[in-house]
């Protein structure tokens, strides 16, 4: 009966083990995809910050002025905060931008699955 009883133990501790192992490896999985994730969102952030340029002091100053002495009217201002057409590097990274989010997105898929089969290997 004692040792029916040992041999369950032993059991129910394997078990918890191989779970436990289980939940880490699924754990450092979703770590690394969200990281991924956040690295991705500060990329594409940061692209769409530089892409956006600075606001021109030199125009809201030029705007204050004629706003002064009254020689602001609508048209004026439309002509003068117009936005520009997209130069060479507005299309280029419009082309590129999605590329390369793809690109990082297998990188990571292929490293994943390498450290998926690594990990299956090494348990067998």
């Amino acid at each position: 009966m004692k040792e029916d009883l040992k041999k369950k133990a032993e059991e129910l501790e394997q078990t918890l083990g191989m779970q436990l192992s289980l939940a880490k490896q699924e754990s450092e999985d979703w770590i690394k995809v969200g990281a991924a994730v956040l690295i991705g969102g500060a990329v594409a952030f940061l692209a769409v910050r530089m892409m956006a340029g600075k606001k021109n002091k030199k125009t809201e100053k030029v705007l204050q002025v004629l706003e002064k002495e009254g020689l602001l009217d609508e048209e004026i201002t439309k002509k003068l905060t117009k936005k520009s057409d997209t130069g060479f590097f507005g299309r280029l990274s419009a082309a590129l931008l999605p590329i390369a989010i793809n690109y990082g997105k297998e990188q990571l898929m292929n490293r994943l699955n390498q450290e998926q089969k690594q990990s299956a290997q090494h348990e067998e």
